[in-house]
């Protein structure tokens, strides 16, 4: 018999925690955490305790209390008692946060399933941010064209588009059906065509059941929703009127996202603008170059790309005042004094919680500021208001150019359209119920609820 439970992406923008059961073969496509997780009880530094395991998640029902899924270490102070796994993996799509933040709860004997790039991903963030840290796993990689064999499945895990490289979806045959899961993709971003031939692939193999994402099924928000060639070239455009009025240009943008990091190198090569960016994203880059599919700068050597430091300690840029893996970069440093003083020579990446080094760049009111972001998949507003005070504060001119790294509505009508599938299961959504305005055959799954299939 085979089943499909919804533990989390249920009514809400990520947090995908499915289980696929077939026989005793026991599967999670993914393991993330939502964007609102547990926003009617925790706040801004008022969090779950570290140092408690999981006993504030299962206070409130914010994690599913499910024996022989959770490590030892993390259940030592909740009525929920260790036993061995009794799970065969978790299928990880890809590598942002509300797809894997929740495998650090995982038990280590599980494998994980994965691109090899995601892990790419996940290996830098646990370097280079206090908050990531996913967990010891026995980390499986994998790439398009291959097949896991787990248990009495066979999946295949196929390429998409996403606003991350190595996303996949993945085509699952099971004992008795097929079931596809389409982890998040687009069609509009720069490699639509790997969407497609998933999309194609899944079609072939004649689904029972989809499971597909619908993030922008009800968003539509205030904000234009523009392909990556028409971010690129709005870029481009204010690069060159920056230029022509001796202006800054800043900008800020998803930090993982390579192909928006490729607009902005690109426009900044083109408009003789050197790209200045985070130690963080150096560190990034130059561990993606291991990856042969990517084409990406050396953070190293490229000459149309330098790292931002701040000032921190010593308030001299001193060697000591970085992490270690920071100080590879110091060779390579611009500071605030030389983007103030030469406002047509950078094109400067800075993100919102950087804003105070506004302070000591002073751009000349009139320059240019890019938000090459999503909206926030929350109610809370406030960010982004005072995110215009700081733009107010020093006269700079806003420009909001994004491609997003989901389907807009009419691309999911397509999609299903293409696939085909017997039912469809809707997730990482708050917009179920209107999967039936576009497919026939759509069952909104209900949280903590399983599904014979």
């Amino acid at each position: 018999m085979v089943s499909i439970g919804f533990f989390g992406g249920v009514d809400e923008i990520g947090g995908n925690k499915i289980l696929l059961e077939d026989g005793d073969t026991r599967v999670w496509l993914d393991f993330g955490q939502s964007f609102d997780m547990g926003t009617e009880y925790y706040i801004n530094w008022l969090q779950p305790r570290r140092g408690n395991g999981l006993r504030d998640f299962f206070e409130f029902g914010l994690l599913p209390k499910i024996s022989g899924l959770y490590s030892e270490d993390v259940l030592g102070e909740t009525d929920l008692g260790y036993c061995d796994p009794c799970f065969d993996g978790v299928f990880v799509t890809h590598a942002h946060a509300d797809h894997v933040n929740h495998l650090k709860f995982v038990e280590k004997k599980v494998p994980v399933f994965l691109g090899k790039g995601t892990r790419f991903f996940m290996e830098a963030m646990e370097k280079t941010s206090a908050f990531a840290d996913y967990g010891t796993h026995d980390y499986q990689g994998f790439r398009t064209g291959d097949v896991l064999n787990v248990g009495s499945l066979e999946a295949h895990p196929v390429h998409v588009d996403h606003s991350i490289p190595a996303a996949y979806g993945y085509i699952i045959h099971t004992s008795e059906n097929t079931i596809v899961y389409t982890g998040d993709m687009r069609v509009h971003g720069t490699r639509g065509e790997m969407t497609k031939e998933f999309l194609q692939l899944a079609r072939e193999a004649e689904p029972d059941v989809m499971i597909c994402e619908g993030t922008r099924m009800v968003r539509s928000g205030k904000r234009k929703h523009l392909s990556e060639p028409e971010v690129a070239s709005g870029v481009r455009e204010v690069c060159e009127q920056a230029s022509k009025d001796r202006k800054h240009v800043i900008f800020t943008q998803p930090s993982r996202d390579m192909d928006r990091w490729r607009t902005f190198y690109e426009a900044a090569v083109e408009s003789g603008r050197v790209l200045v960016i985070h130690p963080k994203t150096a560190y990034l880059l130059e561990r993606l170059l291991e990856d042969e599919h990517l084409s990406l700068p050396n953070p190293l050597t490229d000459d149309w790309v330098r790292v931002y430091y701040r000032r921190k300690r010593s308030r001299t840029y001193a060697e000591k005042d970085y992490y270690v893996w920071e100080r590879k970069y110091l060779d390579r440093l611009v500071t605030a004094e030389e983007v103030k003083r030469f406002p047509t020579r950078y094109l400067v990446n800075l993100d919102f919680y950087n804003f105070t080094e506004l302070i000591d760049i002073r751009p000349e009111p009139g320059s240019h500021f890019i938000y090459s972001m999503s909206e926030p998949f929350t109610d809370e507003d406030l960010e982004e208001e005072v995110l215009h005070n700081w733009l107010d504060h020093f006269g700079l001119k806003y420009h909001q150019l994004h491609a997003s790294g989901h389907m807009s509505r009419a691309d999911l009508r397509e999609a299903l359209e293409i696939v085909n599938p017997d039912k469809v299961f809707p997730v990482h959504t708050e917009g179920a119920e209107r999967f039936k305005d576009i497919y026939g055959f759509v069952v909104p799954p209900v949280k903590g609820e399983t599904y014979q299939i």
